[in-house]
C-alpha cells in the first residue's frame, strides 16, 4: 500500500534534520574559516580550498541518490550521512586545533575531515529531499520547501549565537569541545526527527520498476537512463545556470557597496542582512501563493520561477545602473528587491524539483527519484561552489580591463542578469508550456505535468 502523505508535523520533523545539518555546516564553513585566518594567520586560500573540497564531493550526490533508490528507503542514508557529517565536523575542529602545534599534520587531517563533511552533507541532504519529494503532497511542496529552508537558516543562526557564546574565551580545546557538542546534539536530533516518519520498507522502487527477471540497473546504466531523458537533462542545466547566477554576487556585493557607494563595513554588513531578509520574504510569499489558503493562491511553480528569474534580472540591471550613477541610486531598496526575487525563484525551483523527482503516478520516475535529486543537487552545489569564486575572478579581470571598480562590478552584474534571463528559457524548455497555467493544487490530477515539474 502506498504510504500516506506527510502532515505538517511530519514535514517539520524532517525540517529539523536540515536544522541539524546547518548547525554542523556553519561551524565548519564559517567559524573554522575565521580561526584559520585570524588566530592561525593562515592564507585565506587555505579554508577556501577546504570548503571547495567539500563542494567538490557533492559530485557524488547522484551515486548516493542511486543507493537510496536501490534500498527503497531514505532514512538509513539520512542517519548515516549525519553520522559521517558529525564525525567530519568534529574532526575538522580537532584538525584546526592541531594546526597550532603541527601545521602540516593538521592541514592533512583537515582535508580528510572536510571530505567527510562533503560526503555527509551529500548523503543526508540528498536523501532528505528525496523523502520530501515522495511523501509531501503536491499542494504543500512550496510551503514545505520554505519551511525546510527556514529551519536550516535557523540552524545557522542559533548555532552561531550559542556556539559563539561558549567559544569565548577562545582556546583550541574549547573549539573542539563546542564542535563535538554541536555535532552530537545534531546527530541525536536527526535520529529522533526521522524515527518512524518514513515507515517500513516495501519493495524498492528501483527493483519494482525493473523488467521481470532482471536486477535493477547499475549506477552508470541508471545515470545514462536519466540523462537520456530530455527533461531531466534540461532541468539539470537550468539548475546549474540559475544557481550560478544566484551565487555570483555572494562575494562581490559588499565590496561593491563599499567601493562604489562608500558604505562602511558595518553598513555593508547591514546591507547583506537586508538582502537575506528579502530572500526570506520572497520565499514566504511564494509559499503562501502556492501552498497557502486557496483564496490566496496565485500562479504555478513554473510561473513563479519565471517571475523570480525576471525580477532578479531586473534587480541586477538596477545594480548596473546604480554602479554607473553612483551615490544617488537607492541601493538599499534595490538590494532588498534582489533578495526577494532570488527567494521567490529559489523556493519555486526547489518545489519544482520535488515534483519532477517524486513523479506521482509514474513508477519509472519514482524508481530514479534519488538519482534525479542527486543529479540536481550536484548541479546546485557545484554552481554555488563555482559561483562565489567566479564572481570574484570576473570582477578582478574586469578591473584590469576597465581600470574602474564601478565598471568592473557592473560587468559582473550584467553577466548575472543575462544568466537569469537565460534561466527563464531553460526552465520553459524543461517544463513544456502547457503546464504554465496549472495551479499547484491541481498538479496531481495531471500526471504528465507532475512528471515534468519539481525539485529537490
Amino acid at each position: 500500500m502506498k504510504p500516506a502523505h506527510l502532515d505538517w508535523i511530519g514535514i517539520l520533523r524532517l525540517g529539523l534534520v536540515q536544522t541539524a545539518l546547518g548547525a554542523i555546516v556553519v561551524l565548519t564553513t564559517s567559524t573554522l574559516n575565521r580561526v584559520m585566518v585570524v588566530e592561525l594567520a593562515l592564507p585565506a586560500m587555505v579554508p577556501g580550498a577546504l570548503v571547495g573540497l567539500h563542494y567538490a564531493l557533492q559530485l557524488l550526490r547522484p551515486r548516493m541518490g542511486h543507493g537510496s533508490d536501490l534500498g527503497g528507503r531514505s532514512t538509513p542514508w539520512i542517519v548515516g550521512g549525519m553520522l559521517v557529517l558529525a564525525a567530519g565536523g568534529t574532526g575538522a575542529a580537532a584538525a584546526t586545533a592541531w594546526m597550532h602545534t603541527a601545521p602540516v599534520a593538521g592541514l592533512v587531517a583537515a582535508g580528510l575531515a572536510f571530505i567527510l563533511v562533503g560526503l555527509g552533507v551529500g548523503a543526508a541532504g540528498t536523501s532528505l529531499l528525496v523523502l520530501l519529494a515522495k511523501r509531501v503532497a503536491s499542494d504543500r511542496r512550496a510551503a514545505a520547501a520554505t519551511a525546510v529552508w527556514l529551519m536550516m537558516i535557523a540552524g545557522f543562526a542559533v548555532t552561531a549565537g550559542v556556539a559563539g557564546h561558549f567559544l569565548d574565551p577562545f582556546s583550541p580545546l574549547r573549539l573542539v569541545q563546542v564542535s563535538a557538542s554541536v555535532s552530537g546534539i545534531a546527530l541525536v536530533v536527526t535520529m529522533l526527527a526521522v524515527h518512524g516518519v518514513e515507515g517500513r520498507a516495501g519493495m524498492p522502487a528501483a527493483a519494482a520498476a525493473a523488467p521481470p527477471g532482471q536486477a535493477a540497473p547499475r549506477f552508470r546504466a541508471a545515470l545514462a537512463e536519466v540523462w537520456a531523458d530530455p527533461q531531466a537533462r534540461r532541468f539539470t542545466i537550468f539548475v546549474f545556470v540559475s544557481m550560478l547566477a544566484y551565487s555570483l554576487q555572494d562575494l562581490i556585493l559588499e565590496p561593491f557597496a563599499g567601493l562604489v557607494f562608500g558604505l562602511t563595513p558595518g553598513e555593508s554588513t547591514r546591507l547583506a542582512g537586508l538582502q537575506h531578509g528579502g530572500v526570506l520574504a520572497g520565499m514566504i510569499a511564494v509559499a503562501i501563493a502556492c501552498s497557502g489558503p486557496r483564496a490566496l493562491r496565485v500562479g504555478s511553480l513554473q510561473g513563479w520561477i519565471a517571475a523570480g528569474c525576471l525580477a532578479s534580472a531586473l534587480a541586477l540591471a538596477g545594480l548596473v545602473t546604480g554602479g554607473l550613477l553612483g551615490g544617488s541610486w537607492p541601493l538599499r531598496l534595490n538590494v532588498a528587491l534582489l533578495g526577494a526575487a532570488n527567494g521567490a525563484f529559489a523556493v519555486a525551483a526547489i518545489g519544482l524539483m520535488m515534483t519532477l523527482a517524486g513523479g506521482e503516478g509514474d513508477d519509472n520516475r519514482q524508481a530514479r527519484a534519488g538519482l534525479r535529486m542527486g543529479l540536481w543537487g550536484a548541479a546546485q552545489a557545484i554552481a554555488f561552489g563555482v559561483g562565489g569564486f567566479a564572481g570574484t575572478v570576473a570582477a578582478d579581470i574586469a578591473r584590469l580591463l576597465f581600470q574602474s571598480p564601478s565598471h568592473a562590478y557592473v560587468a559582473v552584474f550584467a553577466i548575472e542578469s543575462a544568466l537569469f534571463l537565460l534561466s527563464i528559457r531553460l526552465a520553459a524548455s524543461a517544463v513544456p508550456g502547457r503546464g504554465r497555467g496549472l495551479r499547484p493544487d491541481r498538479a496531481a490530477a495531471t500526471g504528465s505535468l507532475v512528471s515534468q515539474m519539481n525539485r529537490g
